[in-house]
């Protein structure tokens, strides 16, 4: 197991120094899921939430957290992304609608947390449309799926 990056020799949190760290091309994909009542994702797949386009409005909110990862996780260094990818794919079976971020940049530090925030704030936002129709949605799955670049190369969840 390798050592934590984000404590220095004492023991204090502390932002990791990429500046020797050569820069690659970078991809990370994380996924999750909201699970909800079937009339939930009815309303969801029809477009007739009160709130308006549930899909849309929470495509735009995972681009733009992927976007500002960097201000709501505390050590994460500010990234220039290049591409940022969200999919929604309604799950009728299981009454879920399941997200997909891909993420990618050309530097010094992956965007695995940049695809995971992204995933968040998306499910979040179907939650905060839907919410006065259903409290009882919940999130779950989300994790990273699949992270390329950098010195530590490929990496797939199993």
């Amino acid at each position: 197991m390798s050592k934590l990056t984000h404590f220095g020799a004492h023991g204090q949190a502390h932002m990791v120094d990429v500046a020797a760290k050569a820069e690659t091309h970078r991809v990370a994909r994380a996924a999750g899921r909201i699970c909800m009542l079937p009339a939930t994702l009815r309303l969801i797949a029809a477009g007739t939430a009160k709130k308006g386009d549930v899909i849309g409005i929470a495509r735009i909110a995972a681009i733009q957290a992927a976007k500002r990862t960097a201000e709501w996780i505390p050590l994460c260094h500010p990234l220039a992304l290049t591409h940022v990818d969200i999919e929604f794919k309604l799950d009728r079976k299981a009454s879920a609608v399941n997200c997909i971020a891909t993420v990618e940049t050309r530097g010094r530090t992956g965007v695995e947390m940049e695809a995971l925030t992204a995933v968040s704030a998306g499910l979040l936002t179907i939650y905060d449309m839907c919410k006065a129709v259903d409290r009882g949605m919940v999130l779950s799955d989300i994790g990273l799926h699949e992270k390329s670049g950098g010195k530590s190369g490929h990496w797939v969840r199993r």
